[in-house]
């Protein structure tokens, strides 16, 4: 699995044109005209996305790293979802940042995100100096997905593995009262 993330993060570091734009929005006026979504999806790069990373406030942040062609991250993000719904009253944010290639938005990645009905805040990464980021969300990161930070002010863990609804509770649990 690590080779193959390996070799789709290469694909993604050449094949993809860097902007230097910090936020862009996809909103259906991008989308082709066959799609008749409603949904934005906001897009960055790492010095934008920077922002999620060290919030100082009340709340717990869980951010999970993930794409459409991971399949173990997308069986895990029904346990985000739930998660998210059943600590609904809690300072808690679940932001799911995929890595999905950027030519993929409009055609895999907004539908699955429609299709799966997901109500956990979800942005899009794009930023293909890799080597440069990944070390800046976790300095023990090897890239590999599915990954998360749970964080809460600065207090902060990481994984590098699937999550279950049981073991993602019980990491949660140690960062709310």
């Amino acid at each position: 699995m690590k080779y193959a993330l390996l070799l789709s993060l290469l694909f993604l570091m050449y094949g993809c044109k860097n902007e230097n734009t910090k936020t862009a929005l996809l909103d259906e006026k991008s989308i082709d005209n066959t799609s008749t979504t409603d949904f934005n999806l906001e897009v960055y790069d790492f010095e934008g996305f920077k922002k999620f990373l060290n919030r100082k406030d009340d709340t717990v942040y869980i951010l999970n790293f993930w794409a459409t062609w991971c399949a173990p991250c997308v069986k895990e993000l029904p346990a985000f979802e739930a998660l998210l719904h059943k600590y609904q009253n809690e300072n808690l944010e679940v932001i799911l940042v995929s890595l999905d290639f950027p030519n993929q938005y409009n055609t895999k990645l907004i539908p699955f995100i429609e299709e799966h009905d997901l109500k956990s805040k979800i942005v899009a990464l794009n930023d293909v100096d890799m080597d440069t980021w990944i070390p800046k969300v976790n300095p023990n990161w090897s890239g590999s997905i599915p990954a998360t930070l749970i964080y809460k002010n600065n207090k902060q863990t990481f994984f590098e593995q699937s999550f279950t609804f049981e073991t993602l509770e019980k990491e949660l649990k140690h960062f709310i009262k």
